[in-house]
């Protein structure tokens, strides 16, 4: 199964230099990643990309992580997608969750291309939780 790849995901692999610092969690998603990286699984949104490139000052650093996510290709983002997001995290909303617009549009699509997700981010896990909870997310 393709996975949508979460921005901490990746910062985590790409931006941290001790593999060794990490906790279990943190090394069972990298893990995680690698193998869906060797299986051509892993696959990233075009705001996910936007967000692990924001904020690197250094040149030389932004255009060695820019080549670094090359091989992820982006999914492709359609007009339903937004529309689904917005319901999406309407339902959250009502379950007292809140989402943020990147987090919910990765669940969008997701659900559309029965995709996984791979995160440790809290925030997106909530927003799962509750879709999943639903019944709307696998």
């Amino acid at each position: 199964m393709k996975t949508i790849v979460d921005t901490c995901v990746l910062s985590l692999s790409l931006r941290r230099r001790d593999q060794s610092l990490l906790n279990p969690d943190e090394q069972r998603m990298i893990g995680e990643l690698r193998e869906a990286v060797e299986s051509a699984q892993a696959v990233i949104l075009g705001p996910i990309r936007q967000e692990v490139l924001s904020g690197i000052r250094d040149k030389a650093q932004f255009f060695k992580m820019r080549e670094l996510l090359d091989p992820f290709p982006d999914e492709e983002i359609v007009t339903g997608d937004y529309v689904e997001a917005a319901r999406l995290f309407n339902v959250c909303r009502d379950r007292g969750v809140q989402c943020g617009p990147v987090d919910i549009l990765i669940c969008a699509v997701a659900i559309r291309k029965s995709f996984g997700i791979l995160t440790n981010d809290q925030g997106l896990l909530r927003c799962v939780a509750v879709l999943r909870d639903e019944g709307i997310l696998a």
